[in-house]
């Protein structure tokens, strides 16, 4: 495949505060083992993209610890490989702001490059999306752009940045729309976007010389009449977390083996493997319909949950409905119900913490409770 791949890891991180004080929104962790980031990664290294850049901003030594060297990807490679881009990639070392200030600091990336295609992909998503068959389609339907995009019910009153496409019979973009005032079934952009490398670098260079903020507006909607811009569908699982609401409601939608199978199960996805002993329950642990990572020690009770590595939860505790992160520890006797714990929480003996589906209480990393 003569494509690379340009990872946003920090452009949402706004979404969810709660996570990304410490981090980026590419390492939040998701389902026991994995990061965000794994999603969008697998995907490439699945369609066959070996050359990969990681744009970051702040806050991602965690990520960095978690790629490395992009090994468990087999993206160590001497020729392409996994490229950390760190936010200083010009003389001037301002912090960007916007996808387009963004890419501005990867335009040396893209240069010193010689692949074809580039695909463009953000963090904040799960699901699994063959790339490769997109940039197949962009080739025979002779596109300068391609946007993917899912349909979906919108809502007005919940818009989220949206981009929002009008598609004619052919498949070309007519027409693009940014959050929208009319409800209903909508084209609705993912942010994976496939370019040819040099027409990219062409359109940034237009951008920046006029100064231009918004990648979208600036450079996608401004030239829907000028470029010959196609929209290609993604109908598989797709999932966009935009808040910590939605973190907690569809990381537990995992517990759904019909749900889990749709993620994990249509294609590979790969993480940091870190060789951790089993699981260990003991005499008085119950456990159902969780999902449980290896290093834990169980002796309570634990229900529709997810358990990070290194995990332990005391006798008499029970734990429903709720996120524990790695190195959580629990006393005995203690109560959480719809409860969200970062890394390296400790919650004492007795204690009772509660929230509820639709807002699950946030216990933030290192917290003593």
């Amino acid at each position: 495949m003569n494509a690379m791949g340009l990872i946003f890891s920090n452009i949402h991180d706004r979404d969810i505060p709660e996570l990304t004080q410490e981090r980026t929104m590419g390492s939040i962790p998701f389902a026991a083992r994995y990061r965000l980031v794994d999603f969008c990664l697998s995907n490439m290294v699945n369609s066959g993209i070996t050359k990969v850049g990681v744009i970051t901003k702040s806050n991602y030594q965690s990520l960095m610890d978690h790629l490395g060297s992009g090994k468990d990807w087999d993206l160590a490679r001497r020729k392409g490989g996994l490229h950390i881009l760190p936010p200083f990639g010009l003389k001037e070392n301002v912090l960007y702001n916007t996808r387009l200030e963004a890419l501005r600091g990867a335009q040396n990336f893209l240069k010193m490059s010689d692949e074809e295609f580039v695909v463009l992909a953000d963090c904040d998503t799960v699901c699994s999306m063959n790339y490769e068959e997109f940039i197949r389609e962009h080739i025979e339907k002779r596109a300068d752009v391609t946007l993917v995009y899912v349909k979906k019910e919108y809502d007005p009153q919940k818009a989220h940045n949206e981009m929002v496409l009008e598609i004619d019979d052919s498949g070309r973009v007519t027409d693009i729309q940014f959050d929208p005032r009319k409800a209903g079934v909508v084209n609705s952009a993912t942010n994976v976007v496939i370019f040819r490398r040099t027409l990219l670098l062409s359109l940034l260079a237009d951008a920046f010389s006029h100064d231009f903020k918004h990648f979208g507006r600036d450079v996608i909607a401004r030239n829907v009449n000028n470029l010959r811009i196609m929209g290609v569908e993604h109908k598989d699982y797709f999932v966009q977390i935009t808040s910590l609401n939605e973190y907690y409601s569809e990381s537990l939608k995992l517990l759904d083996k019909d749900v889990y199978n749709k993620v994990f199960k249509s294609s590979n996805v790969y993480t940091k493997v870190k060789d951790s002993v089993p699981t260990e329950y003991g005499n008085s642990a119950v456990v159902k319909n969780s999902l449980i990572a290896d290093g834990c020690y169980i002796e309570g009770t634990v229900e529709n949950s997810i358990i990070f590595r290194g995990v332990k939860i005391g006798r008499g505790t029970v734990v429903k409905n709720s996120i524990l992160m790695q190195n959580t520890q629990t006393g005995e006797n203690v109560t959480l119900n719809s409860i969200i714990t970062d890394k390296s929480v400790v919650i004492k003996d007795r204690r009772v913490l509660s929230g509820c589906e639709t807002h699950p209480f946030y216990i933030g990393k290192n917290s003593i409770i």
